[in-house]
């Protein structure tokens, strides 16, 4: 027993060092090197698996996989991303746990989420009722051949031209230098072919970056052969060439792969490197909830001790928590919530919060209506388990009561101070005649 056990364990080991499929599966293994060429610039309708060697879903879904991939093969393409690995694969499709599958049709640059079966009889089946829906589009007009190819041919190549910022001798001190932001510089020439391949990764990682960041970080690009001044001010000897800018330092080359996954990635890394953190919120009224919650993929919020029960001391502590947590998951660009206890009742009782004691915390996904509650403590290490689990799909959720947010009162902002107990009304009791004798007995 004990050496099947080894052995097992073994091949579980090797498994998740090599991946979960080879050279001799039907399953096209995906990654940033080949992810354009092979999906983005195909006409073919795509179903691609994001996964992570030691998710056990994962392993479990590998054998239907390779079923789904060998019954399609020639109708529909079916590959496989170790977003573990490639993290900025699975960033840029907004993969947040595992195994996700998502289906790139018509639009690649959009794929839609499989929300099916994960039986490979499932899966054939919704791949082949995508077909259909595809091939009449294609029929009726509505589409034709990749999004991808069609936008490349008039320089978009899935973004807009217009998020590139085109920088000029005239306005590059005014829009970079004294910003106070980050930038990405490309330099660039037209007739180099380098830049020609690059220019749609460009485009489309700028769209991308200015969604995802705020429009915190931007993406520039200059025309060396133009504005030779800045090309020689920045000692720019090649096409193309990418410089980092940042506020008061000096600029420094951009070192990363020249697909969209990797620019994004590093913009994304950039952005949270020089963010500052979220701002932690007082629910003092819906407009606050609503927004932050819709603003945002997962609003974090925390429901603390009354004010008799901590002081402003107590209070505090609990706030700096928070914000520290804000601070180390600030490039997850969350929305941070609190209020106090007895505050929001019904907010409370459609997250299933009380049962815990307080503090309490939970986090809440608004466009599921799905919510996670903090079972550890209410401490750096406990909430950092919280969170961590959540970022990789780890952890128990439910729904949000009712299927809605609820009522939330409008509350007065806590000023800072400790709380007072409410001051009971003064009686007078000036004609009131007491006898001294009331309540005595005579012997």
């Amino acid at each position: 027993m004990r050496g099947l056990l080894l052995g097992v364990l073994g091949c579980s080991l090797v498994l998740m060092a090599q991946g979960f499929y080879s050279a001799n599966d039907d399953v096209v293994e995906l990654n940033p090197s080949n992810f354009n060429r092979e999906v983005l610039q195909s006409d073919s309708l795509w179903l691609i698996e994001f996964y992570a060697p030691w998710c056990g879903h994962c392993q479990s879904l590998t054998a239907d996989w390779k079923k789904t991939a060998t019954a399609l093969k020639g109708i529909v393409k079916v590959g496989a991303v170790d977003a573990d690995q490639h993290k900025s694969l699975g960033g840029q499709y907004g993969v947040r746990g595992f195994p996700s599958i998502k289906i790139f049709g018509a639009n690649k640059n959009k794929p839609d989420d499989y929300q099916g079966g994960r039986s490979s009889q499932a899966i054939v089946d919704g791949a082949l009722n995508t077909l259909r829906t595809l091939v009449k589009d294609r029929m009726s007009g509505r589409s034709g051949g990749s999004d991808y190819s069609r936008q490349s041919g008039g320089g978009g190549g899935g973004g807009s031209k217009k998020n590139v910022v085109d920088l000029t001798d005239d306005n590059f001190d005014r829009l970079v230098l004294d910003s106070g932001e980050v930038w990405l510089v490309e330099f660039f020439a037209p007739w180099c072919g380098h830049c020609k391949s690059l220019e749609p990764e460009w485009a489309a990682a700028a769209s991308a970056v200015k969604e995802q960041t705020k429009d915190k970080v931007h993406l520039g690009a200059v025309d060396a052969t133009v504005q030779q001044g800045l090309a020689s001010r920045y000692g720019v000897r090649g096409f193309p060439t990418i410089k980092i800018f940042k506020k008061g330092e000096e600029p420094e080359d951009y070192q990363g792969g020249r697909t969209r996954g990797d620019i994004i990635a590093r913009a994304l890394d950039l952005f949270s490197d020089n963010a500052a953190p979220p701002e932690l919120l007082e629910i003092l009224n819906a407009d606050v909830l609503k927004k932050t919650c819709d603003d945002y993929q997962l609003c974090v919020i925390a429901v603390l001790p009354h004010i008799l029960d901590t002081g402003a001391a107590g209070r505090n502590s609990y706030l700096e928590v928070m914000m520290k947590m804000a601070e180390k998951y600030k490039k997850k660009m969350w929305g941070w919530l609190w209020t106090e206890a007895g505050a929001q009742m019904e907010l409370e009782a459609s997250l299933g919060i009380g049962g815990f004691g307080y503090p309490a915390m939970t986090a809440i996904n608004a466009r599921k209506m799905k919510f996670a509650l903090l079972k550890g403590s209410f401490s750096e290490t406990g909430i950092h388990e919280f969170l961590r689990d959540l970022s990789v799909g780890r952890g128990s959720t439910a729904t949000v009561g009712g299927g809605a947010l609820p009522k939330i009162n409008s509350v007065d902002a806590w000023d800072g101070k400790d709380g007072e107990l409410p001051v009971e009304d003064d009686y007078d009791l000036s004609d009131v005649d007491l006898d001294d004798d009331i309540g005595k007995e005579e012997l």
